[in-house]
């Protein structure tokens, strides 16, 4: 049996290896996306599929990858094999996230894999930057990737490459990105190949079936500590001037929690659908949040919790269900429904902004001469004991922002303001955070597509804290909808006005 002291120095190996990934990762890819704002995860897996480490980058990414190493397993891969996929629902989550696998083995069979994903730019589609507003099918979104060999026994397969890089804009971007990304994979199978050599590679895999029994542990003994019982709540997303409900019945018993999302809205015609992946990664961060931060985001420690989700609802969407919305604004709003009813047992903040604020501009030539996209900070809630932060990319994204320098020299625009936007958190005896107003004017022409959410109901406030402002878009100082696609002339200029958080505790108390 592996001693504490070794479990915990192999167990920071894993995570260094995942750490350094995601580095190379960032520091060679070509798009903004992704060496600006770091739209990108990183993990490793066993050999079973298990994720034995992550690095601390985006939520909806990292709960999501274990389905798709599974994915990849019902393919039979084989050592240097690396696999490509986005679709969501075949261990995707929406079609511009794409995800590379890569099997790493010993002794010619295969122990354990790396997993990398990032959001590319552009995966084709209906729109310039591959998030439409108005699509209805999976298809309008982008190219469609199930698992597929990139690489067989470590032989590209160019034929294959070529073939999907004629269906983005960008091409040679989009190669940029994913030779950065087999770059992650391979950077994981030398440093584990290190590991073995220094440790031998028994107690290496020993220590990974013991981080994650220590995880399932840790987190059976925090959930014990919850009060027990079962909370229920309901929240809303917005579409076309009509509410689409999220409700969740939470039952903490025993050590254990039951996630059951009974009397959610059906799937919907447009693309607020997730897949059950989707949902799966907000409920693993919110676990997460309310229990202890530091046990070890391991597959163990998701063994204590069971999530039931109805097929065919917005959160377990079935295929060929347009998902591009779901993944970046269902799933906030996922994580705001399960802190909701979580609330009534646990002294939690108030909601914070609870929308991405997706911004995607691009050019409408077939050969795209820009793809830019970006995700807005907003504020968070009022806490307990201090007020909320201003600013921030909350939930299920933990994004940078583009730096305005990055962005002016990348792209045909001008950022006219970005600055807080003042007194837009609610009052409480620990207010709000304010959100953001971020402004360009476009200097070519474009194709805009916003989604956003927030912009009719504001986030709540707790404990007789005072609602934070709802969000605003704007075209040339005209007020606009929460989700729709346009096209911009130069000289154009669009500001989105992100909503602050609600407050904590009524103001005189």
């Amino acid at each position: 049996m592996i001693d504490p002291v070794t479990l915990q120095v192999l167990s920071s190996a894993f995570r260094s290896i995942c750490e350094e990934m995601g580095a190379a990762l960032i520091r060679s890819a070509y798009s903004t996306n992704i060496k600006e704002r770091r739209d990108c995860s990183t993990a490793l897996f066993d050999a079973r599929g298990r994720m034995i480490a992550q690095a601390e980058h985006i939520p909806v990414h990292l709960g999501a990858m274990p389905d798709a190493v599974r994915a990849v397993m019902r393919k039979r891969p084989q050592p240097d094999d690396v696999f490509i996929l986005n679709d969501p629902f075949n261990g995707g989550t929406h079609l511009p996230d794409i995800t590379l696998v890569s099997p790493i083995s010993a002794g010619g069979r295969i122990i354990a894999f790396a997993a990398s994903r990032a959001h590319h730019a552009d995966v084709g589609g209906s729109e310039p930057g591959s998030m439409p507003a108005g699509s209805r099918r999976l298809e309008e979104e982008g190219v469609v990737i199930p698992p597929t060999r990139l690489q067989a026994g470590g032989v590209p397969q160019e034929e294959f490459l070529d073939r999907l890089m004629m269906q983005m804009r960008r091409p040679r971007e989009r190669r940029g990105d994913l030779r950065a990304q087999l770059g992650a994979g391979r950077i994981a199978a030398r440093r584990l190949a290190e590991l073995i050599a220094q440790r031998g590679q028994g107690l290496v895999l020993e220590a990974m079936e013991a981080a994650l029994a220590y995880s399932a542990r840790r987190m059976r003994a925090a959930i014990s500590q919850l009060p027990e019982g079962t909370y229920r709540a309901v929240d809303y997303l917005e579409r076309d001037g009509r509410d689409l409900i999220i409700a969740v019945k939470v039952t903490v018993a025993g050590g254990s929690m039951v996630i059951d999302f009974e009397g959610t809205s059906a799937q919907e015609e447009g693309n607020l659908n997730c897949p059950l992946a989707v949902t799966r990664s907000a409920c693993y961060f919110v676990l997460r949040a309310v229990t202890d931060p530091d046990i070890p985001p391991n597959s163990g420690a998701l063994e204590p919790v069971n999530i039931s989700a109805p097929a065919g609802s917005l959160v377990n969407a079935r295929p060929p269900a347009a998902v591009v919305a779901g993944n970046v604004e269902t799933s906030q709003r996922i994580v705001d429904v399960l802190l909701l009813a979580l609330s009534q047992a646990l002294p939690l903040p108030a909601q914070g902004q609870g929308t991405m604020n997706n911004l995607t501009l691009g050019s409408e030539e077939p050969e795209a001469a820009f793809n830019y996209y970006e995700t807005i900070g907003g504020g968070a809630g009022g806490c307990p004991e201090r007020e909320g932060a201003s600013g921030i990319h909350l939930g299920m994204t933990n994004t940078l922002n583009t730096p305005v320098e990055a962005l002016e020299m990348s792209f045909p625009v001008r950022v006219m303001r970005y600055e807080l936007r003042d007194g837009s958190g609610g009052n409480g005896r620990h207010p709000g955070g304010d959100g953001l107003v971020r402004s360009l004017r476009l200097l070519e022409p474009a194709r805009l597509s916003l989604l956003s959410d927030r912009r009719r109901h504001g986030p709540r406030g707790a404990a007789g804290g005072a609602a934070g402002q709802p969000g605003r878009n704007l075209i040339n100082g005209r007020e606009v909808a929460a989700k729709l696609t346009v096209s911009l002339q130069a000289g154009d200029e669009v500001t989105v006005e992100t909503p602050g958080g609600g407050g904590y505790g009524s103001p005189e108390g």
